[in-house]
């Protein structure tokens, strides 16, 4: 549970909820929750406790009552910096949701921060930067640019790898731990704190990247569009993003997986050219492999500065 929300104010709830911890850790789902319902009696507008609630009634396979005990989370707590939404949907198999809390990922990545880069590559094998720079250099050998947008930046994992393939280089995160992780390791340029669900289009780069970023947004039509709109006529735009059947599917991980056909076509309705998606092993999640793409896909020569939802950029 996150540390902002361990407590719920009130030193009995709190007793209760840790004896009811140690039930459930002991294999008393049943007794856990009884005991966690009746606390709740005492602080109904403890969003971490209703989460909870609902993890303990899922594993009871008590379906409806979890995702009623998540929407009382989600109503606690509108901004749901616990993902409660996304655990209800993900329950209730037919997800409603097409883009992550901006408050959930924001919480999850900074209480991440300081552990980030030894777990991801250390632990989960992680490869998408070295996969990136591996597939811009197959697609634009000897290129080197001149301005480049490290999207979702994190802890500069991506900046390292990219560092002497580009002039200059800007990040942006939704993380202000994360963005302290990067910026201690002086790469950057420039870093700002940013929702890249909600960028503006302004300055003008030669390279995007966004390496394990897109699985956070969901829908992608808006952030390609900016990507369109903010590469200058020939510029690159560089992803990784996990591979799904469906067009847009949330996982039990709490990310989001895209279809091969879903970026071709989101991608040839913002007016890039020269798309090329390559399958490989992005990760492991628990020993098994996650699959993805590694896409790279060029700006055309001219292109209509339009954002919106991402439907109407075209080429000029």
């Amino acid at each position: 549970m996150a540390a902002w929300a361990s407590t719920s104010g009130d030193l009995i709830v709190d007793r209760r909820y840790e004896f009811a911890e140690a039930l459930a850790a002991g294999g008393d789902r049943a007794g856990a929750v009884d005991l966690l319902a009746q606390a709740l009696e005492l602080a109904p507008l403890w969003a971490a406790g209703w989460f909870r609630l609902g993890e303990w009634l899922d594993d009871l396979g008590r379906t409806d009552e979890a995702c009623a005990a998540w929407d009382r989370a989600t109503a606690a707590d509108p901004a749901d910096r616990l993902g409660a939404g996304l655990k209800r949907d993900l329950a209730r198999k037919v997800p409603m949701v097409e883009t992550m809390p901006q408050a959930f990922v924001e919480a999850l990545f900074d209480q991440y921060a300081e552990r980030f880069d030894t777990a991801l590559v250390d632990k989960l094998g992680y490869r998408a930067p070295w996969l990136l720079r591996d597939a811009l250099a197959r697609a634009h050998p000897g290129r080197r640019f001149a301005r480049a947008m490290d999207l979702g930046c994190g802890t500069g994992r991506a900046g390292e790898v990219l560092r002497g393939s580009v002039d200059w280089l800007e990040g942006c995160d939704l993380s202000a731990a994360m963005l302290a992780q990067a910026q201690a390791k002086g790469l950057y340029d420039r870093l700002e704190k940013a929702d890249l669900s909600a960028l503006e289009i302004g300055a003008t780069y030669d390279l995007i990247l966004a390496a394990d970023v897109f699985v956070y947004l969901g829908a992608l039509e808006r952030i390609v569009a900016w990507c369109a709109g903010s590469l200058a006529p020939g510029g690159v735009l560089a992803f990784s993003a996990e591979a799904g059947e469906a067009p847009l599917t949330l996982r039990e991980s709490r990310r989001f997986a895209h279809s091969q056909d879903y970026l071709q076509g989101v991608l040839t309705a913002a007016g890039f050219t020269g798309i090329r998606l390559e399958r490989a092993v992005l990760r492991h999640d628990r020993g098994a492999a996650i699959e993805g793409f590694i896409v790279t896909a060029s700006a055309p020569m001219a292109l209509r500065d339009l954002q919106g939802d991402g439907e109407d950029a075209a080429l000029v």
